[in-house]
């Protein structure tokens, strides 16, 4: 019997035989509607609603964490911490956490994803990870300090976020998810932010206890991560992580990092090259790329999933570029 897009995924993820690379494309208006074997879900906390407000030049809006944020309007959709939720670190003893016991959300994801029979990998987005979430409480710059200079206050604030993170793990769990999502970018474009030796010190016993939960209660780990990871990807695969979300694959050297991720049973699951590739608009470098993702990373038991790019006008590519890519990805599914 064909397999249904739940089973190209689970497969290519574990490495158990799919059928055909795994697709993750939205609609392009005016365009015929596009393959996707995903269905992401979220969970937002008790009480949250995003506040936006603006000025002349900036956009401004909060996270569930309380930080505030802002970027420039009419650029990329994403932006910069203003106001960190966490200024100063006698603010832990008074700070409130996101409430995740949300029963009203969780019920709405259930219905949500019975209607949908379960054709689809349910994918279930968690609100950041432990580097992500306390970099933004702390601000980047001030945290890096932090990991320096305040280690005891550290591992206070990274576990009071880990516990967070355990109850978006049981909400996935009791919403019927087949894997969690979650952003975590360690890299810039030559080396990665830490060391490997403050990754294990300060990370790894939190990715342990949270991934641990999540692979004990058959969830799939997909990690989106930016930037030139490879000091910490052994260490990230050995917490439990089957799948990296890169956005930036060239920058590793696909061929080297195919053959690192077949031998370890990692899937990759990734656009054309969002950095050197699809702004370039060159329609056969695109379409040589989206091939060569497929030649690298889609071994014989699977092991690969392609997706667009969400922000294209924030990297300064279009929408003809994205398609480029999709219809070359097609090529394998047939």
């Amino acid at each position: 019997m064909p397999q249904t897009p739940r089973e190209i995924v689970l497969k290519n993820m574990c490495f158990a035989g799919p059928s055909r690379i795994g697709m993750n494309f939205s609609h392009i208006k005016g365009k015929k509607p596009r393959m996707n074997d995903f269905s992401f879900k979220s969970i937002a906390p008790k009480g949250y609603t995003e506040k936006r407000w603006e000025d002349e030049k900036f956009e401004y809006y909060d996270d569930v964490w309380g930080n505030i944020w802002y970027r420039i309007k009419g650029f990329s959709s994403g932006g910069e911490i203003l106001t960190p939720a966490i200024k100063d670190w006698k603010d832990l003893k008074t700070y409130k956490t996101p409430d995740y016991d949300n029963q009203t959300e969780l019920v709405r994801v259930k219905k949500e994803w019975a209607d949908e029979k379960g054709e689809k990998f349910r994918m279930f987005g968690i609100h950041g990870f432990i580097f992500s979430a306390s970099r933004y409480l702390r601000k980047m710059e001030i945290y890096f300090e932090d990991l320096a200079l305040e280690k005891e206050n550290i591992h206070k604030l990274h576990t009071l976020v880990a516990d967070t993170l355990e109850k978006e793990i049981d909400n996935a769990v009791a919403a019927g998810a087949d894997g969690i999502a979650y952003c975590e970018d360690w890299g810039t474009q030559d080396r990665t932010l830490i060391s490997p030796d403050m990754f294990k010190e300060l990370f790894k016993p939190y990715y342990n206890r949270l991934i641990k939960k999540a692979r004990q209660k058959n969830l799939q780990i997909e990690m989106h991560s930016c930037g030139y990871n490879w000091a910490l990807l052994p260490d990230i695969i050995e917490t439990g992580v089957n799948c990296f979300q890169f956005d930036q694959p060239t920058i590793y050297g696909m061929e080297k990092l195919g053959v690192f991720l077949q031998e370890r049973k990692v899937c990759l699951f990734s656009p054309v090259d969002a950095q050197k590739v699809l702004p370039t608009g060159d329609k056969k470098l695109i379409q040589q790329s989206a091939r060569d993702l497929v030649r690298y990373f889609y071994g014989k038991n699977g092991g690969f999933m392609a997706k667009d790019y969400p922000d294209l006008h924030g990297i300064g590519a279009t929408a003809e570029a994205d398609w480029w890519a999709y219809e070359t990805f097609l090529e394998f599914c047939r």
